[in-house]
């Protein structure tokens, strides 16, 4: 895969002949639909449908990026950044991700200190983190952490109970468990958080410092961080008026109160990024850990890694990623058409992230969904539409 200048637009990446595509960032190279495997006109119907939800009211605006083999295929931004805020979202518009933090920043970390042998799954989390105490936190594993079945409860509200980011993390380390670690799937942030802090512990550096150290700059994600400077903020979609403890329109801080009680720097959520910098992303991943001439991670760990781990038994997760939900109807964000291989994971904000091993594809969905207060809901059916519909414009899945 070679770094080259990446072609956005707003609908469907023309042919692209030209050995210089017009540059607006380092990134992927843009293909035609038709060369990486899509009917044109069916990719098409996927932007159409997008904008038909942004004009419903399901969200202000969203940006898609699908690619395949390395290259992007499509870029799209529909609608408009927020209720009241009339300007167009462009394919670099910034999104809160939520929960996509988890995978993007906290599951990378822990995939790079386990690739580098400085962190061990199965090892105690009391082994780098001595302050996570209480009834039978001393069985609590890193891998537990990572699939969300360490017993912790998913949420506490931390913005309310701690001053600050040090009183905050002691909560969370001494909050009891609500079940036997190993025995129940609770997705939980709490745990998120307990497992930024063995990052911290094992790397000796602030969580967002390392990532941006070990992954987003060497990845070139110059799009992608926690607390984004305020000369930044016009180019970020808004999310919505908080109404816990800061009592404002959010635009460039992060949506979650409980990471805003921790600075705005934490394992659960925090991270704004745009889907040109997750695409990259998406496409290292599927790459088998490469970009360029960086080998992030080894293609064996990244595999390890996105592999559903059957804990507790019947959990569709894997290591921090998600992977299709069985029934297929049971309403996976993955729609119906992905690969049981694929994995993936969403956040609240409206935000989600799937790739496909078996046909080498991602599909990136960014919405600010949380702006429009009279939809909370309809997210959870677009986005296995929009998996949906990409998947139905393949015309050779083999390709």
């Amino acid at each position: 895969m070679t770094a080259r200048a990446l072609v956005a637009v707003t609908a469907l990446v023309a042919a692209c002949h030209s050995t210089r595509p017009a540059p607006v960032g380092a990134g992927l190279t843009a293909a035609s639909p038709a060369a990486l495997g899509f009917d044109t006109v069916r990719l098409a119907a996927t932007v159409t449908y997008l904008r038909a939800a942004a004009e419903s009211g399901a969200f202000p605006g969203a940006v898609l990026a699908v690619g395949r083999h390395g290259r992007l295929a499509l870029v799209a931004a529909v609608g408009h950044d927020g209720v009241g805020d009339r300007r167009p979202v462009e394919p670099t518009t910034l999104y809160d991700l939520a929960s996509l933090t988890k995978v993007v920043g906290l599951t990378t970390a822990c995939m790079l200190l386990v690739d580098q042998g400085k962190l061990a799954l199965d090892a105690p989390v009391q082994r780098y983190v001595p302050a996570f105490r209480g009834r039978d936190k001393e069985r609590v594993t890193v891998r537990q952490l990572l699939t969300h079945s360490s017993g912790l409860p998913a949420w506490r509200p931390l913005y309310r109970e701690a001053p600050n980011r040090a009183a905050a993390i002691a909560l969370v380390d001494t909050t009891p468990l609500i079940s036997p670690p190993g025995e129940r799937f609770t997705y939980s942030d709490l745990g998120a958080i307990v497992l930024m802090q063995v990052v911290e512990a094992v790397t000796g550096q602030p969580f967002d410092q390392f990532l941006e150290a070990a992954v987003f700059g060497p990845m070139g994600m110059t799009a992608t961080r926690f607390l984004p400077p305020p000369d930044w903020r016009r180019n970020i979609a808004p999310t919505e008026h908080d109404t816990t403890f800061r009592f404002r329109l959010l635009q460039g801080e992060v949506h979650d109160a409980n990471a805003a009680r921790l600075d705005g720097v934490s394992g659960h959520a925090g991270l704004f990024s745009n889907a040109l910098d997750l695409a990259r992303f998406a496409a290292m991943l599927l790459n088998g850990g490469a970009w360029d001439e960086l080998q992030l991670v080894r293609s064996e760990t990244v595999a390890q890694f996105v592999e559903r781990q059957n804990l507790p038994p019947g959990s569709s997760r894997a290591l921090g990623w998600d992977t299709p939900s069985e029934p297929r109807d049971s309403g996976s964000s993955a729609g119906m058409r992905l690969s049981p291989r694929s994995f993936g994971h969403t956040g609240f904000t409206g935000t989600s992230m799937w790739m496909d091993p078996d046909h080498d594809l991602f599909i990136i969905l960014l919405t600010n969904r949380v702006n429009m207060p009279h939809s909370p809901t309809a997210i959870r059916h677009v986005r296995p539409r929009v998996a949906d519909l990409v998947m139905e414009a393949l015309t050779d899945p083999e390709l």
